[in-house]
């Protein structure tokens, strides 16, 4: 029988896991590298005195590409966990007595629009069918292109397509010109906020988002988002997949532009091929010597970051009131804090944010009579952290909070730990303590996004640094395509 195939992976995060285990089901012998405790990369979780928090992502949107996923192992998401959809999908604070809960139902979608702008429902129903377009064309077209070249976009049928998806408008003029309503224009604009750019410069392209958003859905796994990493990890197990967990790579050999050996805390490996699923920025920088490195450091300073966060994770003695599960604080200007990411990077003078309590929509999460929070504050990535700055804007969320929902959660807190750039750095190795990746600017998409290919001929690059984006779901897709990559190349061989 011939050898199989030596795949390393390195990085467990979704990317990493989409494509060990599908390389793994084309014959591959296929070892992942973590250097964390655990699979998931950013989505890990934290455990403390009954309690489990999520520690990266929390929104379940998209649930068609894990379903996609799952079929491609004869599986379904309900083999792994109970997929539970939230009515309402979210709130918004736009001050005190000032709330919109966004509904999970497109009639009652209509109705909330029609309520803050008379006569805004035809215009939303044009808004909708142009972001579904863009949501099947983007996710069955394009997502899925490996974005070598821009060769791969000459196609007269796509080219159409590319001019219905609005690749060169923005969404800040594509939703202005439908709404007038500042309500629903934030409603619209949020999404990007957190995707990477300011409004002016993400392509309309991407009002897709919304049509995830607010038609698709948004969702939650019993028992946490980390229940997506246990299927994915199950997965590729039950294909043979090995995990070698808490084992951190310290370089990757080159000779004749080949990658020979992977050098590890725990031993070297060696492997036919090698996929980077690690911080693409670190894998070239610091792992790879500089004449193996497709791009030097000024490239990556050039780059426009999406936001890094900080995070605090608070266990509470006691049940909240008038929250959802998903709470998004939008009682600031909203363009102001987004100057403060993207064109003046600095702290936030008066911050967005966002509260999450999974404990309202799922008991497991948090002992009887406790909840289980998080705050988020999107900040530009690159800042001084510092734990004197992390106990002030703690005080200022906790204020904000208290004002707008009417919970003093001060004297409630059993235990929290705080998470900012510094973690980033240090457990992700992420370029400028980044959380989201490259943002979605119109320079920074598809084929202008960093390279899958390496300089290295038998490793490529995966996850959020490359295509086709930041995200959960693009992750899963980008392991999809890296792995088509390599089979394609195993087949010539």
């Amino acid at each position: 029988m011939d050898k199989k195939p030596q795949i390393i992976v390195v990085g467990a995060g979704f990317a990493g896991l989409s494509a060990a285990a599908l390389l793994a089901k084309h014959g591959c012998d296929v070892t992942v590298i973590e250097k964390n405790e655990m699979a998931g990369g950013r989505a890990r979780i934290w455990k403390k005195d009954g309690f489990t928090f999520d520690m990266g992502p929390s929104w379940y949107w998209m649930p068609d590409v894990f379903e996609n996923f799952y079929k491609l192992f004869n599986k379904t998401t309900a083999d792994f966990y109970e997929l539970k959809r939230l009515d309402p999908s979210y709130r918004i604070y736009f001050g005190e007595n000032d709330t919109i809960n966004v509904p999970a139902t497109e009639e009652k979608l209509y109705q909330l629009f029609e309520e803050l702008e008379p006569g805004s429902r035809k215009n939303l129903d044009v808004f909708l069918q142009q972001a579904k377009y863009k949501y099947d064309v983007g996710m069955n077209e394009y997502v899925f292109k490996p974005s070598h070249s821009v060769m791969e976009y000459f196609d007269p049928r796509l080219a159409i397509s590319g001019i219905k998806l609005q690749l060169l408008g923005n969404m800040r003029k594509h939703v202005h010109k439908l709404f007038k309503n500042e309500k629903l224009r934030k409603l619209l604009e949020f999404p990007v906020l957190f995707l990477g750019a300011t409004p002016q410069n993400t392509p309309a392209l991407y009002s897709l988002m919304n049509y995830a958003d607010l038609i698709m859905g948004t969702w939650y796994p019993i028992g946490g988002m980390h229940e997506i990493v246990l299927a994915m990890q199950q997965i590729a197990e039950q294909q043979g997949v090995k995990f070698l967990f808490d084992t951190n790579v310290i370089k990757i050999e080159i000779k004749d532009k080949i990658a020979k050996t992977i050098k590890t805390n725990k031993g070297n490996f060696s492997a036919d091929y090698v996929i980077a699923n690690a911080d693409y920025h670190h894998v070239e920088q610091h792992l790879l010597e500089k004449n193996n490195r497709k791009y030097d450091e000024n490239y990556w300073e050039s780059r426009t970051m999406a936001p890094s966060s900080l995070l605090f994770y608070i266990a509470l003695n006691k049940k909240l009131k008038n929250v959802l599960h998903h709470n998004l604080f939008f009682d600031q200007n909203f363009d102001e804090h987004a100057e403060e990411i993207y064109t003046d990077p600095k702290w936030p003078s008066k911050p967005l944010f966002y509260a999450c309590c999974p404990s309202v929509t799922d008991q497991s999460v948090a002992p009887e009579g406790c909840e289980n929070l998080f705050f988020l504050i999107p900040v530009a990535p690159g800042l001084e952290d510092s734990e004197l700055k992390r106990a002030e804007y703690f005080d200022l969320l906790v204020d904000r909070f208290k004002k707008l929902t009417g919970n003093d959660i001060s004297n409630a807190i059993l235990f929290k730990r705080s998470y900012a750039m510094n973690d980033f750095v240090s457990d992700y190795n992420a370029f400028k303590g980044n959380a989201y990746g490259l943002a979605n600017t119109l320079k920074q998409t598809a084929f202008l996004k960093p390279k899958m290919k390496s300089n290295v001929t038998n490793m490529l690059y995966t996850g959020q640094l490359t295509i086709p984006g930041p995200g959960v779901p693009p992750a899963i897709i980008s392991g999809q395509v890296v792995a088509k990559e390599i089979i394609k190349k195993l087949k010539k061989a």
